[in-house]
């Protein structure tokens, strides 16, 4: 088994960053720092070099000010919660507002901006954990959370565990930007989508609790379609998918190739939905991996998830846990 590479990387809240390296058979490695359990890089061989394949940093020290969850997992309850609050079981519950008065991704310190710890790690895998104290960022319950990355060949597995002691909302999610190229933008990448319907928003991005089909809108990635219009011009997404209810358990639920065909990323997942961001409203201001500049459309967001504001329209999926019914979720991503 090949040993993982681990090392002290930057400090944080007091505690060292960690970073650990995952590498496998076909040449695949993936650099995980224990910050926001995030993915820092992802490097992929092809033609006898490396292409790294998402948006990142190369060092610790810019994520905490620049990064816009670059790689991170993000939660409690990742995407937005109108007006910051939400009912559960007759209680109102209010969350801090990050968003203007919207709730977003757990808070301004969910767990995507929390330094991890790592319980176990070997070459192909690791597993890291973090607690949150009932009330942390407005949400009940004390939650012990685990994300563990799993590494065979061009796939990576990740597993999402937490459990409670009392009934909470979880919606935790993986928030890699992913640019098959390696630099420039996405908008020429193919996506195909298992999705036949989205949550409409508001202009806060905010769901009005619509299911629309994506039929004859710029949103219809079921054939394959490129960030385009028909007149060429940016297509600007962000918006949550309705997958595919009786969709094969095998088969990807996204399918991204890259203009020039070089790479194809599939990715699967058990939730009901999926968040497509395509970095409309991206510009980050201190240089990237390999110092490249990161504008709008730099890369592609794949959030496998619940419904964004589920708590605040009962008629999509449940996102609320308990003791009896932990949070288990299952994705996993492929890129050759």
């Amino acid at each position: 088994m090949t040993e993982p590479t681990r090392r002290i990387v930057g400090a944080f809240d007091g505690r060292e960053v960690e970073e650990v390296v995952l590498s496998s058979p076909t040449g695949v490695r993936i650099s995980i720092l224990t910050y926001g359990a995030l993915i820092r890089d992802w490097r992929v061989p092809l033609g006898g070099r490396e292409r790294s394949v998402v948006l990142g940093f190369d060092q610790f020290e810019p994520y905490p000010k620049h990064s816009p969850y670059f790689g991170a997992i993000a939660g409690r309850v990742a995407n937005r919660t109108a007006g910051g609050r939400f009912v559960l079981d007759g209680t109102v519950y209010a969350l801090p507002a990050n968003e203007g008065r919207n709730h977003l991704h757990g808070g301004p310190q969910g767990i995507g901006e929390r330094n991890w710890a790592i319980e176990r790690c070997d070459g192909q895998s690791v597993r890291l954990t973090l607690q949150s104290a009932d009330g942390d960022m407005g949400y009940p319950g004390n939650l012990d959370i685990a994300v563990t990355y799993s590494l065979a060949g061009n796939r990576l597995d990740i597993l999402f565990e937490a459990m409670t002691d009392a009934p909470t909302p979880v919606n935790i999610v993986q928030h890699n930007y992913f640019n098959l190229m390696g630099e420039g933008d996405i908008l020429d990448h193919t996506l195909r989508l298992a999705a036949g319907a989205y949550t409409v928003v508001d202009e806060e991005q905010i769901p009005t609790g619509e299911i629309r089909p994506v039929a004859g809108s710029d949103l219809d990635f079921r054939a394959g379609r490129t960030m385009r219009d028909r007149a060429g011009n940016p297509v600007d997404c962000d918006f949550n998918f309705a997958l595919d209810t009786r969709r094969a358990a095998a088969a990807p639920v996204a399918v991204l190739a890259a203009p020039d065909r070089s790479l194809t990323l599939s990715l699967f997942t058990d939730q009901p939905g999926l968040q497509v961001y395509n970095a409309c409203k991206l510009d980050v201001p201190v240089p990237g991996l390999g110092g490249r500049n990161y504008p709008r459309y730099a890369g592609l967001c794949l959030e496998d998830q619940g419904f964004p504001d589920a708590m605040n329209n009962p008629h999509f999926p449940s996102p609320v846990i308990s003791p009896e019914r932990p949070y288990r979720h299952h994705c996993a991503i492929e890129i050759a």
